[in-house]
């Protein structure tokens, strides 16, 4: 995340930091060894760190730290200072979720090599220094700074081997408008239209964060469907973190491998942006041995609802489709999430009846492990109604899974959302497909392109003009997802 600077504008790690994450981790390490609890496990760290509270000889630590700095780079890693992206979309307010879109930029340091110094002070002891050190690194490969389940601030020391265990990991091909972190811009230029446009050249990508927040999303619709708002809002911040009240979480995400296989497009005939690379989820120290089982399970499940759900990043909603026959960009829209996986978990059959079985087998297993984490009894089968306006899977939501004719290159449930029977005026209804004028308006439809279906989420789905689209939707192959 946000590095610090030293006086002369250079991004360090100040020498405390890295003293903290050590003496944290030595911690860690005797609570976890010994069964002590925080305060006893201080105390046993003094011979190395130091404490008022030691004997004499123990009050000052044995190991001096020294700042560390990033390395010239001469590679084609591309690491260095960055511009990030923060987009929190979704808030809570006094136990109510606010829709605003509001993206903050700030630097990151990417992809950095960090030379770290320590060295022995008044009493160290080879091994003392050598503890220490081990301490130092185990902390770094846990993460430093804010947001470390979401794939920063992770160090690894070279030529050491600090592989994690993981919970799941697959690899995925995104496409799509993937997310604009930062745009160069180009020259001012008149549009077709007649006008005068400065279009950026955004540096498309998708970062762990993305992936994240979309768990986060999914978790909290379906959650929301079976338990009280405020015993929902507690399990995600347990699960996923927050800042007030300050969590970790349970879940660390990560993308690994990443790479750009097809840059957002830029001329009417490119191809869409493409983006592969393998996520994968592990359970963060804040986890609990005893919750351990139920978060792996609700994680598992959930993300596999993610995949068949929606996209992720620019365009969710939708799956990725060609605006070619447009005159002005963006000429795709939308976001196609895909499992490369040949693994049993992730293979999805070709008819829908069997497509139907196998989501509900998912979506009860997530139930079941929710069941287990928030200790309260939940009947997925007699869901709540959820007064507020809030996108929620509960007895007013509908999912199907669908199949029909393409048009205009659109799979069926998308060219039907898009059909001039559902316009207003000629133009998208904004209670079927969102709007940004006079407010953000999300949409409160999703649809996920499959190949041979579609799968299809309705929120508020008992009033037009989004009973009517089911309605018609449905007229073609389909099946009910949800309600169970």
């Amino acid at each position: 995340m946000l590095p610090a600077f030293d006086a002369v504008g250079m991004p360090y790690i100040p020498s405390s930091t890295l003293r903290g994450v050590a003496r944290t981790q030595a911690i860690r390490h005797f609570m976890q060894t010994e069964q002590l609890s925080w305060k006893a496990a201080e105390a046993r760290i003094a011979p190395f760190f130091g404490s008022l509270e030691a004997a004499a000889g123990d009050r000052i630590g044995k190991v001096i730290f020294l700042d560390a700095y990033p390395m010239p780079e001469k590679s084609d890693r591309g690491g260095g200072l960055a511009v990030d992206i923060a987009n929190n979309i979704w808030s809570w307010q006094d136990n109510q979720i606010n829709y605003k879109p509001n993206p903050n930029l700030y630097f990151s340091l990417r992809k950095a090599t960090f030379l770290m110094g320590i060295r022995a002070g008044t009493g160290c002891t080879p091994a003392i220094l050598q503890q220490v050190k081990a301490w130092l690194i185990a902390g770094l490969a846990e993460g430093i700074g804010s947001q470390v389940n979401t794939g920063y601030g992770t160090l690894q020391a070279h030529g050491a081997n600090t592989a994690r265990s993981s919970l799941l990991e697959v690899d995925f091909t995104l496409e799509g408008q993937l997310i604009h972190g930062r745009q160069q811009f180009t020259p001012w230029k008149q549009s077709e239209r007649g006008q005068w446009q400065m279009r950026g050249k955004p540096d498309a990508e998708v970062r762990a964060t993305a992936f994240k927040s979309m768990l986060r999303y999914w978790f909290r619709t379906f959650a929301m469907g079976v338990l009280s708002i405020e015993a929902v809002r507690s399990l995600e911040a347990e699960i996923f973190g927050s800042i007030d009240p300050q969590k970790r979480g349970y879940l660390r995400v990560e993308v690994l491998d990443d790479r750009i296989v097809q840059p957002e497009a830029t001329q009417k005939n490119d191809r869409c942006g493409e983006q592969s690379g393998r996520l994968r989820l592990s359970l963060s120290s804040e986890t609990a041995a005893a919750k351990a089982e139920a978060v792996q399970n609700l994680a598992r499940n959930l993300t596999w609802l993610m995949f068949h759900l929606g996209g992720v990043g620019q365009g969710a909603r939708r799956p990725c489709y060609s605006r070619s026959t447009r005159k002005h960009a963006p000429w795709w829209r939308g976001s196609t999430l895909i499992a490369e996986s040949d693994d049993a978990f992730w293979k999805i059959p070709e008819s829908i009846a069997e497509f139907k079985t196998l989501f509900q087998t998912r979506l009860r297993a997530f139930y079941h492990a929710l069941n287990q984490l928030s200790g309260k009894a939940i009947d997925p089968a007699r869901p709540r109604t959820v007064a507020q306006p809030v996108e929620a899977i509960d007895s007013t939501a509908r999912i199907v899974v669908c199949s029909g004719k393409e048009d205009f290159d659109k799979p069926y449930a998308l060219a039907v959302l898009h059909h001039q029977d559902f316009k207003v005026r000629g133009k998208y209804d904004p209670d079927l497909c969102g709007g940004t004028t006079p407010t953000v308006k999300p949409s409160p439809v999703w649809i996920a392109d499959l190949g041979d279906y579609q799968v299809v989420t309705v929120f508020k789905a008992n009033d037009n003009p989004r009973k009517n689209y089911l309605t018609r939707v449905q007229r073609s192959t389909s099946h009910r997802l949800w309600p169970l």
